[in-house]
């Protein structure tokens, strides 16, 4: 199941969560939404979360894996996300585009 979602580069978590998301991992996977309806955004994490904009107007949250790419094009929204070394893991250009859960 982990084996056929890390290949395809896109995961659909709700079974799969407790692989991505382990509340005694050290770091969390990013999330990254896109309120603003831009075309593309700059992040600094090659895997991550998108969840299009911002709840509850949001799409299924799904795992992204550019891989050895250096962008990725989200299979709901259509935000081309693009790799951007000079950004921290987590990060985001425009920063707006950093999402955080208020629930955790």
């Amino acid at each position: 199941e982990l084996n056929l979602c890390m290949a395809s580069k896109i995961c659909y978590l709700a079974p799969l969560t407790r692989y991505f998301e382990d509340p005694m991992a050290s770091v969390a996977t990013p999330h990254f939404q896109n309120d603003m309806g831009l075309s593309k955004i700059e992040i600094g994490s090659k895997e991550f979360m998108c969840v299009g904009a911002k709840p509850p107007f949001d799409h299924p949250h799904v795992f992204l894996n550019m891989g050895a790419g250096e962008e990725i094009v989200c299979p709901y929204c259509s935000t081309l996300f693009k790799h951007n070394a000079k950004l921290k893991p987590g990060e985001a250009k425009p920063e707006a585009a950093v999402w955080h859960d208020e629930a955790a």
